[in-house]
């Protein structure tokens, strides 16, 4: 059998139809510009890829990527590609983020996702100011920066992104700058082809409300003076003459002047296994360390799931949802004998609702019978028979509600306006939630005040399953039924369903 052809793709090919919406100048194009002529290097089909963003001007990267994206909410875009790498686990998934978006309200979740060693690539644009909402400082600005949220100067030790994600136990963590092209691919290159998360920071321009942040280490005539181009196992030479290194003293690292007293031999060779080294790296601010700072092996958190679960069909089987529910945390309450209550089998330790008895008896009959599914999907409400609504005004004391209730031994009252039209339902569970230890006066109120409105209602031919759906997913215990007309013309409850079902099974 022979082997598929390699995948032959070009930077086109990763070109969307949409047109790009950066300021001109922005930093942005140049990432983008760097992403779209890595990715047929990779080799990986494009259906197989995924971009995932959150929101800020960073975030619109999705859109310009001809691959599948996601354009999700403020700094969530790591819990959506954990979700979805552990669901697929063959997909290639980048999380394109901002220092505002991935370190303000998604630090939690960046975080997480590089302790789980979740195998997706995390790049992070670095501009130190909030772009999108107009200029305000963010967790990356430097203190004493004036901006529109902080008009005499920002007050707040501003987060250090690499050593974040390094706290975080990131397996990879490098550098770059927008404006170094070639580098900057090598690294988006490296972190692609690591196994397990890794994060990428890149040190990017806005031109319009923090225009220079980066000028030391992207400005061509200063920027080699500056920046320390880390290669594994390399001694750590930097300088545009390649005239000065870091050894290692007993406080850390030192910068020396290579001649006389120092030669190569005498760096410290970079290596990108060593933790330690990376910390300190890290935490270096001149020369400014960039490239790979760390690259180690650690399973991925889907490896290790899936494992979980092998092991666990291996050992027991393949699990049974249904049986799996059943299979525990329930209480069987007897009825009584000779008008004397009977000691509680407590088979399980959760406290059950109101509706778990009827929940049981139901479930104990899907078990039971193998063609339930195709009876109740032929069932509509019609053939419950039910029975016809009380009404009421909202104008109606609750007092007069709560006494028709216990009257009628009934857990809903439909509430109608002077047209005779569905207006809400004032419940059992209303009563207990809303009025329950907090009205002392019930003559003194109304149902108005109280009831639910505008009530999810059915037609009465609707199909049963329907009802089904809506008490198991939105927690319904009482369904109003309406014609044509939306005139009410009767309630179905939880208890209604579970006898009925109960008689037919």
């Amino acid at each position: 059998m022979s082997l598929p052809e390699p995948i032959q793709l070009n930077r086109k090919d990763f070109v969307s139809d949409q047109a790009v919406r950066w300021c001109p100048g922005c930093g942005d194009y140049a990432i983008l510009a760097q992403m779209q002529k890595l990715m047929p290097e990779l080799g990986i089909p494009r259906e197989k890829i995924v971009f995932i963003s959150g929101i800020g001007c960073s975030s619109r990267f999705p859109y310009y990527m001809n691959t599948y994206g996601v354009h999700s909410i403020h700094g969530r875009a790591p819990t959506l590609a954990t979700g979805l790498k552990v669901a697929n686990p063959d997909l290639n998934i980048w999380v394109v983020t901002g220092d505002g978006d991935g370190l303000s309200i998604g630090g939690n979740h960046m975080v997480h996702a590089c302790r789980r060693n979740v195998d997706i690539n995390i790049v992070l644009f670095n501009n130190r100011i909030y772009g999108l909402t107009k200029g305000q400082y963010s967790p990356t600005s430097p203190q004493g920066i004036r901006t529109k949220s902080s008009p005499l100067g920002s007050i707040e030790q501003p987060l250090n992104p690499v050593s974040v994600a390094l706290a975080s136990e990131a397996t990879f963590i490098a550098r770059t700058v927008d404006v170094i092209q070639k580098h900057m691919g090598d690294v988006l290159l490296a972190a692609a082809q690591h196994k397990g998360v890794s994060f990428v920071e890149v040190f990017q321009n806005c031109l319009i409300f923090n225009d220079g942040a980066w000028n030391k280490f992207s400005d061509r005539k200063i920027r080699d003076d500056n920046n320390l181009y880390l290669e594994d196992g390399k001694p750590m030479v930097f300088g545009a003459n390649d005239d000065k290194g870091l050894i290692m003293t007993k406080s850390g690292f030192q910068v020396v002047e290579l001649g006389d007293d120092y030669g190569v031999e005498d760096l410290v060779v970079h290596d990108t296994s060593d933790i330690n080294a990376a910390w300190m790296l890290s935490r270096l601010e001149y020369p400014m360390p960039m490239g790979v700072m760390l690259d180690i092996d650690r399973p991925t958190y889907a490896e290790a799931l899936w494992a979980q679960v092998e092991a666990a069909k291996q050992r027991r089987g393949d699990g049974d949802l249904r049986t799996l529910f059943n299979a525990a945390d329930t209480w069987v309450v007897p009825e009584k004998q000779n008008g004397a209550p009977i000691e509680v089998d407590i088979k399980g330790e959760i406290e059950l609702n109101l509706d778990e008895e009827y929940t049981d008896e139901i479930l104990q009959g899907f078990v039971s019978v193998e063609d339930l599914d195709e009876q109740v999907a032929q069932m509509a409400l019609i053939d419950l028979h039910p029975h016809a609504p009380i009404t009421i005004s909202p104008s109606t004391r609750m007092d007069t509600a709560i006494s028709l209730m216990r009257e009628h031994n009934i857990g809903c009252l439909v509430v109608t306006g002077p047209d005779h039209h569905l207006d809400g339902i004032i419940t059992e569970g209303d009563v207990l939630d809303r009025l329950a230890g907090q009205v002392r006066d019930l003559h003194g109120v109304t149902v108005s005040q109280y009831m639910t409105k505008r009530p999810t209602a059915l037609s009465i031919d609707a199909p049963l399953i329907e009802a089904l759906h809506l008490m198991s997913v939105h927690g319904f215990r009482h369904l109003p039924l309406v014609d044509d007309h939306n005139m009410p013309v009767g309630v179905i409850s939880v208890r209604d369903v579970v006898n009925y079902l109960a008689e037919r099974i």
